[in-house]
């Protein structure tokens, strides 16, 4: 992939839900809701702090993540649906 967020961005790809609830019942496409899960495919190199000195994100690629319903923007690239967002935009790290 030909693309490197810049700063404090991240590049994440969205994790698919299953397409049955826990209980069996199958949930059609229109009523399903976006993932708020995903996995970081590319980071920047960090923010630029008050001392001009960079500080480096905790996150890095490979790291599966959970982000708000409205975090980032959506961008096609090399034909696939993905989000770039600020790393403030991640509640959390999946371990």
């Amino acid at each position: 992939m030909a693309f490197r967020p810049l700063h404090d961005r991240v590049l994440v790809r969205r994790v698919a839900e299953g397409e049955t609830t826990k209980g069996g019942i199958i949930i059609p496409d229109t009523a399903k809701e976006k993932p708020q899960e995903g996995e970081v495919i590319a980071v920047g190199s960090g923010a630029v702090g008050d001392d001009n000195e960079r500080i480096a994100l905790e996150v890095k690629a490979g790291d599966r993540i959970l982000f708000g319903k409205w975090s980032g923007s959506e961008v096609t690239v090399d034909g696939e649906e993905l989000l770039i967002m600020k790393e403030s935009d991640i509640l959390g790290i999946v371990e």
